[in-house]
Formats: C-alpha cells, structure tokens, sequence
C-alpha cells in the first residue's frame, strides 16, 4: 500500500493524502505542491475524466454528469453541472450538489448536505445538513452534523493560509477547507476559509478552527491543540 510523505511539507498534497482513493489523484492533485492550487481547475479535470469512463459503468446524465450504475441518488436529490459520482456512494434525500463536484466512491452525501467545487476522496461522509465549498476532503474523512466550510471571508479579500507564523497567499477569493485522510470532524464546527487539517486529527464539536492543523492532533479550541495517544 502507498502511504503518505510524512517527510514532505505538511501543507503539502503528499503530506495530506495517501496517493490514489480518488480520480483526482493522477489527472489533478498529484501536478500541484498544495492542494488549494487545484481548486480553479475541479471542472475541466471532471470534463476529462468523463471521457475516459466506462460507458458500461457509468451513466451519463446530461452533458457533464457523470454517475455510477452502483450508486443509489435519492429521486429528491439536486445534480448539478460537471459532476462526477464514484461507485456505491450514497447521495440521499435533497442532497443539493450544485456542480464542480468529483465524488469518490462508497461516500455519503446527505440530507440536506450542499457541496460545491470541490473533491471528495473515497468513503468521505458529509451525511446530515453540511456545507463543503471549495474544499477538498480526504480518505474517510468525516463530518459530523451541521459541519461547514466557510469558503468567502466577509471582506470579501483573497485568502491567506496561516502556517508557522506566517501568512501564504492561495490568490483565492473562495477558499473553504483541506482536509486530511482519516480527519474526524464534530458537529456544528466551523472550518473558516483557508483552513488546513492534517490527516488523523479531530476537531471538537462547535469549534471554530482557522489556519493550520498538525496531522494527529486534537482541536479543542483556538490556541489548545494537543498530539492524540
């Protein structure tokens, strides 16, 4: 199995995720150094990927709309432009997936749940009244209820990732959150834009988390974050 950089940089698409569990990898995530830098570029990679899958697996539903025979859409459920829906992934009632939107397989997209340019790696569930923008979520990442990814800041400026006492510049002016392989996250948290958690961390319930996650921690509040055991 492949694992993880844990020497690279823990911003970085390596540092984050294990290579493969989502077809973004090759085609995307792997020709960047951050993995924000692929989020201007979600829909022509879906564009192409399309192309390329099989007709005998997937259905076609609309120009760009891409979805596996295997996975079960709720008839509520709203599927919009340059979507890609992987095998066995569940999207249930009025799921709203607005578009720009590459879906792994066995995932679950719930009631309610909106998701928006943006990649969700494999068995990544976002189950009950989430919002993802702008994000990419990883390997069995998961939500808890009510879980949001603010992806505007409210003066509207480009957002900055904050990182070892300083400030990167993403050039985005919608920017939610990356979050890494195996990341557990309570309900009704907060994820502000430019918001990097690394892979096996969890986040407490009700936090409001801003800027940069070490990979195995616990968030429990702004300045308290300690190693899990």
């Amino acid at each position: 199995m492949n694992k993880r950089n844990d020497g690279a940089q823990p911003l970085c698409v390596e540092a984050l995720f294990e290579p493969g569990h989502t077809a973004a990898w090759e085609i995307l995530l792997s020709r960047f150094v951050y993995p924000w830098e692929a989020l201007l570029h979600i829909r022509d990679a879906i564009q192409e990927l399309g192309t390329e899958l099989d007709e005998d697996e997937y259905e076609k539903r609309g120009a760009d709309i891409w979805v596996h025979k295997t996975a079960d859409i709720a008839p509520t459920a709203y599927i919009g432009s340059a979507v890609i829906i992987g095998a066995g992934t569940n999207v249930r009632h009025c799921a709203y997936i607005r578009g720009n939107a590459l879906i792994g397989s066995n995932a679950v997209i719930g009631n309610s749940t909106e998701v928006k340019n943006s990649i969700l790696f494999d068995r990544v569930q976002v189950p009950h009244f989430n919002y993802v923008g702008d994000s990419v979520l990883g390997f069995k990442s998961h939500m808890g209820a009510g879980v949001i990814t603010s992806n505007v800041k409210s003066d509207r400026s480009l957002i900055k990732v904050a990182y070892g006492g300083s400030r990167i510049e993403t050039g985005l002016k919608k920017f939610g959150a990356i979050v890494g392989d195996h990341v557990e996250i309570g309900c009704n948290a907060v994820l502000n834009p430019g918001t990097v958690i690394g892979a096996g961390s969890m986040v407490y319930p009700l936090s409001s988390v801003r800027g940069f996650v070490p990979a195995g921690s616990i968030y429990k509040r702004q300045g308290e974050v300690v190693g899990r055991e």
